[in-house]
């Protein structure tokens, strides 16, 4: 008899939540989206591994050598954040962790490239995200994309992907300094790099296959082979009980005095390219996902892409505090979806199994760098995809995005790859006689780049 009003509550607490989360008209149930949560957090939780090992280049204490532990924990709590908000606020079936080729960004061209500490770049972020509310809540966010060509930022996903890939085969030891050259082919005889060329080979089989956490399954099996073969320590454990990341939390606040005492114009160059990546990286794969989803009507809308973007900014506020680079959206929704994911429950599963990572510190501390080149090799081929969209035939797109591409992996910075493009693209259409197609806000932009360069 006892059970009887336990079982009550329970089938009245779920058909709640199933109104809630709108089951009946998403054509949707509890099993259909559990499996597409897990399979959503499969395919991303490579970014577990790889944004711990890209940050901690940069991220570190003299004292205290790398934080890789407790970048763990900042990439885990800020995914389960920013996705849990998707899900309750959004009720979309999106995951979001720290972005790939921001966190790039981040690390070689702000701290290590223009030297600023890291404290004051995560107070960068922290600003990008209060900024990203505010464009969010007052519809400036949508207007700022109709501002810039979609050449451009198709252009700048593809140099972003170049950028992560160059520096994937650097860290894999296929591509080493050269003093004729500059860079040339590394030692093909390596344990290092052999280990990750099969574990491309692996990775890039696994991709073709459509197999589910494909990239994550690649970026063990070349840990566990360079393990196997000794080329690096086995990890020192499996499961552990995380620690506070003392180190890493609100250094964002401390940064924010050390962010103004940056030269102005890279200060404010820094946080541009933070808000310019970020918010067509989000447009673009909020407009992708929803388009799989079914959300986009014969208008071309997506009623509630705003809340989703939402969860994107404060997903990037919350991080910054938790001590990572910018938040955003996942294309790898995507798999969830082919799944039959169509709720917002699909991301409370993502969310939860993000918290839940944290207890496997140990063995993601015991993954070497050269393991996750495979991975970005591939992420960067993914993000080549959009070069089919540029106008190719208009010579002065075509010349624009070319050298937004290029210049990215070639200059080892994002930002300058923007603003070349930035640059070049109103310049072309002026020689075209085409200077009234240019928005105006376009001609600001581009004088500010050129005000950055003649200042520098």
């Amino acid at each position: 008899m006892s059970d009887a009003p336990s079982s009550s509550f329970l089938t009245t607490t779920l058909q709640k939540a199933a109104r809630f989360f709108e089951f009946q008209r998403l054509g949707t149930n509890w099993r259909t989206e559990r499996l597409a949560g897990v399979t959503t957090f499969v395919t991303m939780a490579y970014i577990l591994v790889v944004n711990p090992l890209i940050l901690s280049n940069a991220i570190y204490l003299e004292e205290q050598g790398d934080l890789f532990n407790e970048l763990v924990i900042a990439t885990a709590i800020s995914a389960a954040i920013a996705t849990a908000i998707m899900g309750l606020y959004a009720k979309l079936p999106f995951g979001l962790a720290p972005g790939m080729g921001i966190n790039a960004y981040f690390t070689f061209t702000v701290v290590l490239g223009i030297g600023v500490d890291w404290r004051a770049a995560l107070g960068a972020v922290f600003v990008e995200g209060l900024v990203f509310i505010a464009l969010t809540v007052t519809g400036v966010r949508s207007r700022i994309i109709a501002l810039i060509p979609n050449g451009i930022k198709h252009a700048t996903t593809a140099g972003i992907g170049l950028f992560i890939t160059y520096i994937a085969l650097r860290n894999a030891g296929l591509v080493v300094d050269n003093e004729a050259t500059l860079t040339g082919l590394g030692n093909f005889q390596a344990g290092s790099s052999i280990v990750a060329l099969i574990g491309l080979a692996l990775t890039a089989a696994l991709v073709v296959r459509r197999i589910p956490g494909a990239l994550l399954w690649g970026i063990l099996s070349t840990a566990l082979l360079a393990w196997i073969t000794r080329i690096t320590d086995w990890p020192l454990g499996i499961v552990a009980l995380p620690t506070v990341p003392t180190h890493l939390l609100g250094q964002a606040f401390t940064g924010l005095g050390a962010l103004w005492r940056v030269n102005f114009v890279d200060a404010a160059s820094i946080i541009f390219v933070l808000l310019f990546v970020d918010l067509f990286d989000t447009v673009g794969t909020l407009a992708g996902l929803g388009v799989k989803a079914g959300y986009v009507n014969e208008d071309g809308r997506f009623p509630g892409v705003e809340k989703a973007m939402m969860a994107d900014a404060v997903g990037t506020t919350s991080g910054a505090i938790l001590g990572t680079s910018t938040v955003t959206t996942y294309i790898e929704s995507a798999a969830g979806i082919s799944e039959g994911g169509r709720s917002g429950f699909t991301a409370i599963i993502v969310s939860a199994l993000f918290a839940a990572s944290i207890f496997f510190i140990p063995l993601l501390a015991g993954i070497p760098s050269f393991a996750s080149a495979p991975a970005l090799i591939i992420v960067g081929s993914l993000m080549m995809t959009g070069v089919k969209h540029i106008q190719w035939e208009d010579p002065a797109e075509a010349i624009a995005c070319f050298l937004t591409i290029v210049m990215m992996p070639l200059s080892f910075s994002i930002a300058e790859g923007i603003a070349m493009g930035l640059i070049a693209y109103p310049l072309l259409k002026l020689c075209q006689g085409k200077a009234k197609s240019v928005p105006w806000g376009l001609w600001i932009l581009a004088a500010l780049f050129v005000g950055r360069y003649a200042l520098s």
